[in-house]
C-alpha cells in the first residue's frame, strides 16, 4: 500500500492502490441525484463520499494541502487560523430556541437571515469543484447518537472529521438516509464581514432549529469537531437528559470501574487518560447516561507540542498513516519537529481512537466511580490534589477554573488564568444552572467521589516556580482511582475550602501543602488571596442565582 523513496524514509502512495480506492470510493458526477444535496443548491459538482483515508491523502497531496511526514502522516498547515476564534461563533436566534440559550459572551445571535445568506454564498463559491463528503456519528451508545454530514471543501479536512467521528459500517452506511445534522465547511469562503455586521472573514455558524451548521474562512479543523460537540450539548440534555461533558475517560478493563477527567485544553485530559493499564473510552467528549458513560467521538484531537514518545507513547506511535497533524513543522525529510512553535503553540494530530492500543472496542463504560477536575494553576498557589465535597464539586464543576495555554485561541500568547463554565463553556449553550443540575443529580445517585488535581506550577507562578512532574501527577490520579486516597489523612485548607492529603505514595510529602514549597510564604499568601479573590469575583458575577450552598462551598475570604 505504501513505499519508501530512496532518500529520507519519506512515505510514498502506490498509485496503482490509489487507483483501486477509486474505482471503489462513491463517487458522483451528478450531484443533483445524490443525498438530496441539490435543495442545499449544489449544481456541477462531483461529490467524493466516504472515502479510504489513501484516497483522501492522496487528494490533499496533490491539492498541495500537505505532505506525509516520515511515519506516514498527513502533515497540513492551517494559514491565518492555527486556533479555535471564539469571537467568531454564532448561534442562530429564533423563537423557539431563545429562551433556552444562555446568551452573552459566549453565545452571540445572529439572524436566520445572515445565516441563510452566508450559507448560500458558501454553496455558490463551492459549485463546480469537488466536495467531499462524510457521514457518520456522534455518539459511541446507539441509543442516544445523532447522525452528521459533514460536507467540505478540502479532502485533508474530511479525513480528520473522518479520524474523529464514530465511521459507519458498510450497512449503516448503505441505510444512513437523512442526516439529523449537516455541517458545511468551507475555509476558502472568506465572509464579507461588513456586510454582514460580522466580526471578521470567518464565521462559526448553528442553527440548532434547522440542524445545519457553517463553518466559513477558517481552515482549523477543531472548528468542526467543536461544532459537532456544541449540537451535542444541546441535544443531549435537552432531547435525551444526557449530561454532556468536556472531558476524556477510562476504565479498569478488569473490573469495568470508570474515571472521567475534566479539563480545558492543555491540563491533561488525553496524557492522563492515555493510562496502558486502563482502556480510554475517548480523550475529549462525553455524555452521561442512566446507563454510564460513553464516547462522542470516534477519534482523538491530542496536542503535539513538546510530545516525546518516552513521555507520551500512546499519542506519539498514534502518528502514522490516516493521522493529520495540524501545524507540526517538519524538517527536509519531513521529520516532524514537536518543539517547534514557529506556527503556534497550539500543534495538534488527530487520529481515529483505535490507534491507541488500549481503546474501548465500543467507546462505553459504567457509572463513573471517580471524577477529576484538571486545572493548571498558573498561579502555583492549588495543591496538587484535593478532596471534594458534593457541594465543592459542583462549585468547581461550574467555575471551570485553569490556565488557558498558549495558542488555543487566537491572540492567546502567554498562559493567562481563566474561568470556563463547566470546563468548556464556548461550547455550552444552555445555562450552567441545567447542567450543574444535572451534574449533582448523579453525584446525589451514584456517591461518585470528585477531586481537583492541580497539573499547573508548583513553588511559586509561571516563570518562577516549575510545573508539577507528569510522574506525580500520574501517582496521585492512580491513588485516586484505586481508592487509596480515601483512607489518607486529610488536613483542611480554609482559604480554598479543600481537603489536602498529607502523603500519596510515589509523590514527595512536601509538595502536598503548596505553601510550603514556596521560598516566601508571605508570597504564597499574598497570592493566594488574590486568586481566591478572583474566584470569589467570578462566582458573584457568573452565578448569582446559584443556591448559596453550592456558593460557600467555594474559596472565602481568609
Amino acid at each position: 500500500m505504501l513505499k519508501n523513496s530512496n532518500s529520507g524514509g519519506i512515505f510514498q502512495i502506490d498509485p496503482s492502490i490509489v487507483k483501486d480506492n477509486l474505482k471503489a470510493s462513491t463517487i458522483h458526477e451528478n450531484y443533483s441525484e445524490t443525498y438530496g444535496l441539490s435543495e442545499l443548491g449544489f449544481r456541477r459538482s462531483v461529490v467524493r463520499r466516504n472515502l479510504s483515508p489513501t484516497v483522501l491523502i492522496e487528494k490533499a497531496i496533490r491539492n498541495g494541502e500537505g505532505i506525509l511526514t516520515d511515519t506516514g502522516a498527513l502533515a497540513v498547515t492551517t494559514g491565518k487560523f492555527t486556533g479555535r476564534s471564539p469571537h467568531d461563533k454564532y448561534i442562530v436566534d429564533t423563537d423557539g430556541i431563545h429562551d433556552a440559550i444562555n446568551w452573552g459572551d459566549v453565545n452571540h445571535p445572529i439572524s436566520r437571515d445572515v445565516f441563510d445568506a452566508i450559507k448560500t454564498e458558501m454553496i455558490g463559491f463551492l459549485n463546480g469543484n469537488e466536495v467531499y463528503v462524510f457521514d457518520g456519528f456522534a455518539g459511541a451508545d446507539p441509543k442516544y447518537r445523532r447522525s452528521f454530514r459533514v460536507i467540505n471543501e478540502l479532502p485533508s479536512q474530511n479525513l480528520f472529521i473522518r479520524d474523529l467521528l464514530v465511521r459507519p459500517t458498510s450497512e449503516e452506511l448503505h441505510r444512513f438516509g437523512e442526516p439529523d445534522y449537516t455541517i458545511l465547511v468551507a475555509p476558502g469562503y472568506k465572509v464579507n464581514a461588513k456586510r454582514y455586521g460580522i466580526n471578521s472573514e470567518a464565521a462559526i455558524i448553528i442553527d440548532y432549529e434547522a440542524h445545519f451548521a457553517i463553518i466559513a474562512g477558517s481552515q482549523y479543523s477543531g472548528e468542526i469537531k467543536k461544532t459537532v460537540f456544541s449540537i451535542m450539548n444541546f441535544a443531549m440534555p435537552v432531547e435525551e437528559g444526557v449530561l454532556p461533558m468536556h472531558c476524556s475517560c477510562n476504565m479498569d478493563p478488569k473490573t469495568g470501574e470508570t474515571a472521567v477527567f475534566f479539563g480545558l485544553s492543555g491540563t491533561g485530559k488525553t496524557t492522563l487518560s492515555a493510562d496502558p493499564a486502563r482502556e480510554l473510552i475517548g480523550d475529549d467528549e462525553h455524555g452521561w447516561s442512566e446507563e454510564g458513560v460513553f464516547n462522542f467521538e470516534g477519534g482523538c484531537y491530542a496536542k503535539c507540542i513538546d510530545l516525546e514518545e518516552e513521555k507520551e507513547p500512546e499519542i506519539y506511535n498514534a502518528i502514522h498513516f490516516g493521522s493529520v497533524l495540524e501545524n507540526v513543522v517538519t524538517d527536509e525529510d519531513h521529520i516532524p519537529d514537536y518543539s517547534d512553535r514557529s506556527l503556534t503553540e497550539n500543534t495538534r494530530v488527530g487520529y481515529p481512537i483505535n490507534f491507541i492500543p488500549n481503546a474501548s472496542s465500543n467507546g462505553r463504560g459504567g457509572i463513573p466511580k471517580v471524577v477529576l477536575f484538571l486545572t493548571a494553576d498558573a498561579f502555583g498557589v492549588l495543591p496538587p490534589i484535593s478532596k471534594l465535597t458534593r457541594n465543592a464539586a459542583i462549585y468547581h464543576f461550574v467555575t471551570g477554573f485553569t490556565a488557558k495555554l498558549a495558542g488555543t485561541e487566537r491572540g492567546v500568547k502567554e498562559p493567562q488564568p481563566t474561568f470556563s463554565t463547566l470546563f468548556g463553556e464556548p461550547f455550552m449553550p444552555l445555562r450552567a444552572e441545567e447542567y450543574a443540575q444535572m451534574f449533582g443529580e448523579r453525584l446525589d445517585e451514584y456517591g461518585t467521589q470528585v477531586y481537583l488535581v492541580n497539573t499547573g506550577w508548583s513553588g511559586g507562578a509561571f516563570g518562577t516556580g516549575s510545573r508539577i512532574k507528569l510522574a506525580y501527577t500520574r501517582a496521585m490520579v492512580t491513588a485516586a482511582l484505586t481508592g487509596a486516597l480515601e483512607d489518607a489523612e486529610y488536613v483542611h485548607d480554609d482559604r480554598f475550602n479543600l481537603e489536602i492529603p498529607l502523603s500519596v505514595e510515589g509523590v514527595p510529602s512536601e509538595i502536598m501543602i503548596p505553601r510550603n514549597t514556596w521560598e516566601d510564604p508571605e508570597a504564597y499568601d499574598k497570592q493566594a488571596d488574590e486568586l481566591a479573590d478572583m474566584f470569589i469575583r467570578n462566582f458573584a458575577a457568573k452565578y448569582p442565582d446559584m443556591p448559596a450552598e453550592i456558593r460557600d462551598a467555594g474559596p472565602a475570604h481568609k
